[in-house]
């Protein structure tokens, strides 16, 4: 039986940054990371950006450097007594805890079509598969317009292969940004050659022979040699509910990131925190939530007792283009547009009853600090006096 002062379930930024923030305070209490992965923890973003402009694949492991911990690979827990703390893995090995972390993150929404070799991107693996498709094939399929769907269009298309995106809304996007910016970046992509799709869905998709055929619910048959699909992700808080925690759009935590159980915590993807700024409870998937999380759980595993208040922030790069973002992007929201150059530099302010929820800095740098100033103030604001709040 492995035993450990502090253990942790997930092998991703956000359990990397648990690491770094027990060693903070306690510098030899032994910890252990159980995870599913083949590598220890890396940097996730370079998957769908930089590595595809050229940044060498070692950089992902900057600022990951576990030290002294055990790290059990390609692993999965099965099961938590939390009263006898202790955990069980697929292979049938135990594991005793002092304090546990769930870091257990998010699983991606699947096409209901079982054909070998479509990609859900998401981790190293997949980025060095998609990397060795890229190398044998010319001609590729992206389904879904949204975070992945748009890096990975823009990735492959600055490596001259041939895109095509198939998405169900009117746009790149849609869901986020106001229909004019939307309108834009569908015409943006066009031009840099990507083939959009727009308010098309997919009816079957068959590989025949090294391709794969994709139909349309429009009618349409597109032959290519690789299929990545960007359709969204579900947090993995089935463990956490078989343990007779607390879930529910994830696992819930209080403000020091404890679950219903005083000596197990989440952080990352799968937990549900509530948000002082915003007044209400988010699950958020993105770098900055991931490590400013997970460093503050392992922090308050020792015995701290730091409140996680942040808002995170998060960022994109699309071709040339590319934005930070602080609060919600909702494009139901009132949208409030403050453009220095129309599409190519600006501020876009998302509004609900007088409050700003999210602000979008689009090819704006330096202002993230000051936009979660703007969420966390009452206001009330209206497009008049949003004007130029947050110069481009």
């Amino acid at each position: 039986m492995h035993e450990y002062r502090y253990l942790i379930i997930g092998g991703g930024m956000t359990a990397g940054a648990a690491v770094h923030g027990i060693r903070q305070i306690d510098p030899s209490g032994g910890i252990g990371i159980i995870s599913d992965d083949s590598y220890p923890p890396y940097n996730r973003p370079p998957l769908s950006k930089a590595l595809w402009k050229g940044e060498p694949l070692e950089k992902i492991w900057g600022g990951m450097d576990m030290g002294d911990c055990e790290i059990h690979l390609s692993r999965t827990v099965k099961s938590i007594d939390s009263k006898s703390k202790r955990v069980v893995d697929d292979g049938g090995e135990v594991y005793a805890y002092g304090k546990l972390l769930l870091a257990t993150g998010v699983r991606v929404r699947r096409l209901p079509w079982d054909v070998d070799g479509i990609m859900y991107f998401r981790t190293l693996d997949d980025y060095q598969q998609l990397r060795l498709q890229t190398g044998r094939g010319q001609a590729f399929v992206i389904i879904g317009g949204g975070f992945i769907g748009s890096e990975i269009a823009a990735a492959l298309a600055m490596n001259r292969k041939s895109v095509a995106m198939i998405f169900p809304e009117d746009g790149i996007g849609a869901r986020m940004y106001p229909p004019a910016l939307v309108r834009f970046l569908n015409t943006f992509y066009q031009s840099k050659g990507v083939d959009i799709y727009p308010r098309t869905g997919i009816a079957g998709i068959e590989k025949r022979e090294s391709q794969f055929v994709v139909k349309t619910t429009t009618g349409k048959e597109l032959k290519v040699d690789g299929v990545v699909a960007g359709i969204g992700v579900q947090p993995n808080q089935e463990l956490a509910g078989s343990a007779g925690l607390s879930v529910g759009n994830g696992v819930l935590v209080d403000e020091f990131l404890r679950t219903t159980d005083q000596d197990i915590y989440a952080a990352g993807d799968v937990a549900n925190f509530y948000n002082p700024a915003l007044g209400e409870r988010l699950r958020v998937e993105h770098e900055d939530n991931a490590i400013a999380m997970g460093n503050t759980a392992g922090r308050n595993m020792v015995g701290g007792s730091t409140a996680y208040h942040h808002l995170p922030f998060f960022y994109s790069d699309l071709f040339e283009l590319g934005f930070e973002a602080v609060g919600q992007l909702d494009s139901r929201l009132e949208m409030v547009q403050d453009w220095k150059v129309e599409f190519r530099e600006g501020v876009v302010y998302y509004v609900n009853e007088g409050r700003v929820r999210g602000v979008l800095l689009w090819n704006t740098w330096g202002q993230v600090e000051a936009a979660r100033a703007l969420i966390a103030e009452k206001g009330p604001f209206t497009a008049q006096n949003l004007k130029q709040r947050l110069p481009a």
